[in-house]
């Protein structure tokens, strides 16, 4: 792990235990129940598919870091995370050149910005972004319910739509590596 990671992820942590005393997101903790999953599956993705592992480790810590900041609109998280990873990088005087190869990844870890990945990269980290929903199933519940205050049925759509949206985004490589543990999931979850 490189000096750059461990000060992310002190930076990052700090964040998160901030963010888990706010009441407003349900007192929810950012580090354990998304950005540590992630970055676990981030790094076994890059490890596995031959990707720069300190890129990918820094695009997993960062992609979401906007959230426990509390910083602007959640629909644009990947904007805000974007920009708050580049200056976060550049006061630590990360190379220029890798830092526009983090921001990519967390730009494009969104679905809506899959058209735009192009690097093994930036499909690590979106991939882990969506494989970690799975091992923190309750946490999406606790979003609908708590945060979002939907009704039972509402929240059940909400997480089955999200988790199969997460299916469909991930990289050819991954879904199928990964395929039948998701589908067990789903068909155990979500019994109809």
């Amino acid at each position: 792990m490189s000096e750059t990671v461990d000060k992310i992820r002190d930076i990052l942590l700090e964040k998160c235990e901030r963010h888990k005393k706010n009441p407003k997101y349900g007192y929810y903790d950012y580090w354990n129940d998304h950005i540590k999953p992630v970055v676990k599956y981030a790094v076994y993705l890059a490890e596995q598919y031959g990707a720069d592992v300190e890129i990918v480790e820094l695009g997993a810590l960062l992609h979401d870091i906007s959230m426990p900041s509390e910083y602007g609109e959640r629909s644009e998280h990947h904007i805000y995370s974007a920009e708050m990873a580049e200056k976060l990088l550049t006061e630590l005087n990360y190379p220029q050149d890798r830092i526009g190869l983090v921001r990519k990844c967390v730009f494009n870890h969104a679905g809506r910005n899959a058209h735009l990945r192009d690097t093994l990269e930036e499909n690590c980290v979106s991939d882990a972004d969506a494989l970690a929903h799975f091992d923190r199933i309750p946490s999406l519940f606790c979003l609908a319910y708590n945060i979002h205050g939907m009704s039972l049925d509402e929240g059940r759509e909400y997480v089955k739509e999200r988790l199969q949206g997460d299916i469909n985004g991930l990289s050819e490589r991954t879904k199928l590596m990964y395929k039948s543990k998701l589908e067990a999931i789903m068909q155990n979850v979500f019994v109809d």
